[in-house]
């Protein structure tokens, strides 16, 4: 493994685009120490140590810790992960979009240009909901977080966060082109990793004190690890449909019988299930946590993590997500025409609709599966962790984009490596992503 970390700086292009995107994840951890001004941080830092895990812990923890510290980065990458989500559903329902996202690499470019327009009008609302919001809160003495409240700090944390969301876009475009990974993902996974160290010292001194014992947190450490476990084993799972080539003749060329195979995965969806869902709930239920209305703040308190409502909401918009965004990336239609134009058949099938039909009918029961896998992975470690009261939030949501996301970008670096004939990261064994 140390080997083939040292064979990461022997090829220039690769190492460009890893240190590329350190860089960009260095420059976006710097902005998240950077403070919106006009806010009273000892006040502020009260109200959060009382929100973990709450649905403001969820939050901060994608932010990395830039909510509780309401830095220019508060606002995350959260808007941009919805107006993704708003314009992929309406590629579905809008013929216009739908027109464009088949245009390929035009309409692709201008989809994702409305998406950023569609960020920055996002985080101008969550802006004002969160500048308002703030305006409400007390510290422990009943003093006010914000010490001048009124429509210019409105005007200035709006301005503020909705300009660090942008720039946070931004980089995680540029290292999607020019590093290595998914910029938007990454960034994701750095605000949740960031938090690791901390978490640990909390915990460590509450097991110092006595008040979380050393059983419990073996406990929870084993849950972790087995969740990793299947984590990396059902992610690379695959079901493989044989497919048979009949012996053809194209030109002056003629082709053996052969036999290869159709691999589908059992999470085609990857962590976007997880994200979409959290990032759906998170919108409405942060913005009502900042509201001090007691039926708003009992709406909100329902939509905390370890709640009844919000586990209900989380399970139905994964499954949702799982179906609809497998639908958006995979055509079975397309698939089984490809390959009764290569002359390929699955054995027992018809070409054509017979097959796409068997296709469909296999994805469909995968999705399910997948649901379901996804579903107990991101609420059960939640539930449990949340029953022994753990000064951090660190559920299965967490665990399934670290591992998804790392499985990925070390899967694109040891391409990379082998493609130029250098040794993977372990002898013998192929690291997949989950694509």
């Amino acid at each position: 493994m140390f080997e083939a970390l040292q064979n990461i700086f022997k090829i220039p292009e690769l190492k460009k685009r890893v240190l590329f995107s350190l860089g960009m994840l260095a420059v976006y951890r710097v902005g998240c120490h950077i403070p919106t001004p006009g806010i009273d941080r000892i006040a502020l830092a009260h109200f959060f140590k009382q929100s973990q895990g709450t649905l403001l812990g969820l939050f901060d923890m994608f932010s990395g810790g830039a909510l509780e510290r309401l830095t220019v980065f508060a606002l995350g990458i959260m808007p941009y992960i919805s107006s993704s989500i708003i314009f992929q559903l309406l590629t579905v329902v809008v013929p216009a979009i739908e027109k464009l996202s088949k245009e390929g690499e035009a309409g692709r470019k201008k989809i994702i240009q409305y998406t950023r327009y569609g960020t920055v009008v996002l985080s101008i609302v969550q802006g004002l909901g969160v500048a308002v919001g703030l305006e409400s809160m007390r510290g422990p003495a009943g003093e006010l977080v914000v010490p001048s409240p009124g429509w210019g700090f409105r005007i200035l944390t709006v301005i503020t966060l909705t300009a660090g969301t942008a720039f946070v876009m931004w980089l995680g475009e540029q290292m999607s082109e020019k590093g290595i990974g998914n910029g938007i993902s990454l960034i994701i996974f750095a605000g949740i990793v960031v938090n690791i160290p901390k978490a640990l010292y909390n915990t460590t001194k509450l097991v110092s004190a006595g008040q979380l014992s050393l059983f419990v947190l073996i406990f929870v450490l084993v849950i972790m690890v087995s969740v990793i476990a299947v984590i990396v084993f059902v992610e690379r799972g695959q079901r493989r449909l044989s497919i048979h080539y009949a012996k053809r003749v194209v030109g002056l060329k003629t082709f053996n019988a052969q036999t290869s195979h159709l691999p589908l995965k059992i999470n085609m969806a990857g962590v976007i299930p997880p994200i979409f869902a959290s990032s759906i709930i998170m919108f409405p239920a942060t913005i009502a946590n900042f509201i001090n209305v007691p039926w708003v703040q009992s709406a909100a308190k329902s939509l905390s993590p370890g709640h009844l409502v919000y586990n209900i909401f989380f399970v139905a918009f994964i499954v949702f997500f799982c179906y609809f965004y497998t639908a958006v990336t995979f055509n079975p239609i397309d698939v089984a025409e490809n390959i009764k134009k290569q002359g390929g058949y699955i054995p027992g099938i018809r070409p054509g609709k017979e097959t796409s039909d068997f296709i469909d009918t296999v994805l469909t029961r995968l999705t399910f599966a997948g649901a379901v896998y996804i579903s107990i992975v991101c609420v059960l470690p939640s539930i449990l962790i949340g029953k022994f009261n753990l000064p951090f939030y660190f559920g299965g949501t967490a665990l399934l984009i670290a591992v998804g996301v790392g499985m990925d970008t070390v899967s694109q670096i040891e391409s990379h490596l082998i493609t130029r004939n250098y040794e993977g990261f372990l002898k013998g064994v192929r690291i997949k992503g989950r694509r």
